[in-house]
């Protein structure tokens, strides 16, 4: 199907995109890899009356350092991230969960940002931004703010981003030392997850100091697992222990059934893929 007719602007710069996409107003979708938007477009899910193109701004491209934080460009592809030696150092959990996004095809023309920005229920990016406590820098007409992780995400496919808002970067805390596993369960055909967990813990002397779990598509938005987290301060890296804390996994979740999976099926995976994903992380 081809899609309906549209303005197609390429700004150079995060302010020009912003007057552009005040310009056009609600009716304005913003193109950065194109991976969700494309599809929708062509199957003509969407009726934009204008594209801003932000591909072409450098500032929303990178990784950097800022004192203690990480920060990455929202159009930094997948491909960058998962390759990128801070976030390999200092964000495990993000390189990991990286490199289970869709296939190497989409991974190089996706990106960080608009996977976060799209907020798909089943995407695999927002819940270590999470656990991670990531931070969304927004641009707008009335400048920039950032926005918490835990904020970010309101609904499905629904974020605190305005029509007129533009996702310049994401800042995280650097989790230096800190071990991770991104584990998934999903169809062999696609990589949507079905559900997915996003651990990130510390061991000291064989026990577990402390611990960051994030749930995908257990709700409509992603969801920290503060039950497990609390339940293994303090636990040594055994299956056993591992397995008890993996029992709070579901609380406070709203599973849903659908084609895939009904929501029995969700929460009983959601128990076995946490204990799978902290026991890899902590390296038992």
């Amino acid at each position: 199907m081809i899609p309906a007719q549209f303005e197609y602007v390429a700004p150079s710069t995060v302010d020009e995109a912003v007057a552009a996409l005040a310009a056009a107003g609600e009716d304005a979708k913003v193109l950065g890899g194109g991976q969700s938007l494309l599809p929708v477009l062509r199957m003509r899910m969407a009726d934009p009356s204008t594209i801003v193109d932000v591909g072409r701004i450098p500032e929303m491209r990178g990784v950097r350092e800022d004192g203690d934080k990480l920060v990455v460009g929202a159009m930094t592809t997948h491909y960058e991230v998962q390759r990128d030696p801070l976030i390999q150092q200092h964000a495990e959990l993000i390189t990991l969960a990286t490199r289970t996004v869709a296939d190497p095809q989409v991974r190089h023309r996706g990106t960080f940002g608009g996977s976060l920005a799209h907020a798909d229920p089943a995407g695999d990016l927002p819940a270590p931004a999470l656990a991670l406590d990531a931070e969304m820098v927004i641009a707008g007409p009335s400048g920039r703010r950032t926005v918490p992780a835990s904020e970010f995400f309101v609904d499905y496919f629904t974020t605190a981003l305005e029509p007129t808002d533009l996702l310049v970067e994401v800042r995280m805390p650097k989790w230096t030392g800190w071990n991770a596993h991104y584990e998934k369960f999903n169809r062999v055909a696609q990589a949507w997850s079905i559900v997915g967990v996003a651990a990130a813990v510390r061991v000291s002397g064989g026990a577990i100091a402390e611990a960051r779990i994030a749930l995908t598509n257990m709700g409509a938005t992603p969801i920290r697992a503060m039950g497990v987290e609390q339940a293994l301060v303090g636990q040594q890296a055994t299956a056993e222990a591992v397995r008890a804390a993996a029992r709070h996994a579901t609380e406070g979740t709203s599973a849903t059934g659908d084609s895939s999976a009904d929501a029995d099926y969700r929460e009983h995976l959601a128990e076995v893929l946490t204990g799978r994903a902290v026991l890899a992380a902590a390296g038992g």
